[in-house]
């Protein structure tokens, strides 16, 4: 049961290049509200956010674009090579994400929400979730797809790999794991297995979106 009252809150977490997001437009898919709380983090950062000031006053305007932006590049090179650094930022940042959260969940009608976290576990907002998720894969798919597909170099998506949570405790707190290392018909047949977990009632419903998301995969 989550703190939220009549609401069943996924927690979805996993480590960067696992496929957090691919597993939350599946969830959404299948009826859940999405809340990328990745996302919100960026925004609180923003020039004009709650986050912005403390973070320029400790890191300094080095870290500064020059329309006065946080550079997420330049912030990133800090605090993924100095865990104490990282804490620091860790700390300005989820006060606020997890405020912003409530603020979504309390004032939306939506039964079912999924929270997409990569700090789930290390903030507050696990343990208020219903049920928490994690997404997992290899080392190396990982790796192949932060240089892949954002564009990192190898360096640098090797520095942000290992400065973060291990996988492995990770898993290890989690309800359910979805491996997301193989098709993405591999991935839905384990996320839709989880949702009837949850909701056994919504069998033929579910049923009846395969056809859809089958559609929506052809399409593509």
């Amino acid at each position: 049961m989550s703190r939220w009252v009549g609401k069943t809150v996924i927690g979805l977490t996993g480590n960067i290049g696992t496929g957090k997001s691919i597993v939350r437009q599946m969830l959404e898919h299948l009826g859940a509200m999405g809340i990328d709380a990745d996302a919100i983090s960026h925004q609180v950062i923003e020039r004009g956010s709650s986050g912005y000031l403390p973070v320029v006053e400790y890191f300094g305007r080095y870290i500064l674009s020059p329309d006065g932006e946080v550079d997420r590049s330049r912030l990133g090179h800090i605090v993924f090579s100095d865990p104490a650094a990282l804490q620091m930022l860790e700390s300005i940042i989820h006060p606020r994400v997890t405020e912003a959260v409530d603020r979504i969940i309390e004032g939306t009608i939506t039964p079912v929400i999924v929270i997409e976290a990569i700090k789930l576990f290390e903030g507050t907002l696990g343990k208020d979730c219903s049920t928490t998720w994690v997404v997992k894969t290899s080392p190396e798919i990982q790796l192949r797809r932060l240089v892949d597909q954002r564009k990192m170099t190898e360096a640098d998506a090797r520095q942000r790999i290992e400065a973060q949570t291990p996988q492995e405790l990770k898993i290890s707190q989690a309800d359910e794991v979805i491996d997301n290392s193989g098709s993405l018909d591999d991935t839905w047949q384990q996320v839709k297995k989880a949702w009837l977990k949850l909701f056994p009632n919504e069998e033929r419903l579910a049923a009846l979106r395969d056809s859809v998301f089958d559609a929506v995969k052809g399409s593509e």
